[in-house]
């Protein structure tokens, strides 16, 4: 992927992290996803006060593809703070798997946009159960 290409998705996923609803953990997160036309989608995490009803931003990003009409995730961002990169959950990890290939490229930046990890599904989620699994 191009610089220009992962510019525009790490602000993407800063300006969803900016929206993030987290009054709990206070630890916002916000996503940035490429569908197979090229388009950007991005979502945030959304606590809520019963914390296993939260939404992870990566949940959100993937929504607003399907709903725009999308099928493939062609590559992600996942912005966060901390002091090491926000790998996706496991949970998230799969909810990618269903709409990406393994080689999917993953990034993990910080709140200054700062790479701080290029991985792929395959390194996160090694051994998938996927679509495909099934036949």
């Amino acid at each position: 992927m191009d610089d220009v290409a992962i510019g525009a998705m790490i602000e993407a996923a800063l300006t969803a992290r900016r929206h993030a609803h987290a009054p709990y953990s206070r630890f916002a997160v916000g996503a940035a996803m490429r569908c197979e036309r090229g388009l950007l989608h991005a979502g945030c995490n959304v606590e809520n006060a019963a914390y296993p009803e939260g939404l992870c931003a990566e949940a959100g990003a993937i929504a607003a593809l399907i709903m725009a009409g999308s099928r493939r995730i062609t590559a992600v961002v996942v912005a966060a703070g901390g002091s090491g990169p926000c790998t996706p959950c496991g949970g998230c990890r799969q909810k990618i798997r269903e709409f990406a290939d393994p080689g999917t490229p993953i990034h993990m930046v910080d709140p200054n946009g700062q790479v701080l990890l290029a991985s792929s599904l395959a390194e996160l989620l090694p051994r998938s159960f996927g679509p495909d699994s099934l036949g």
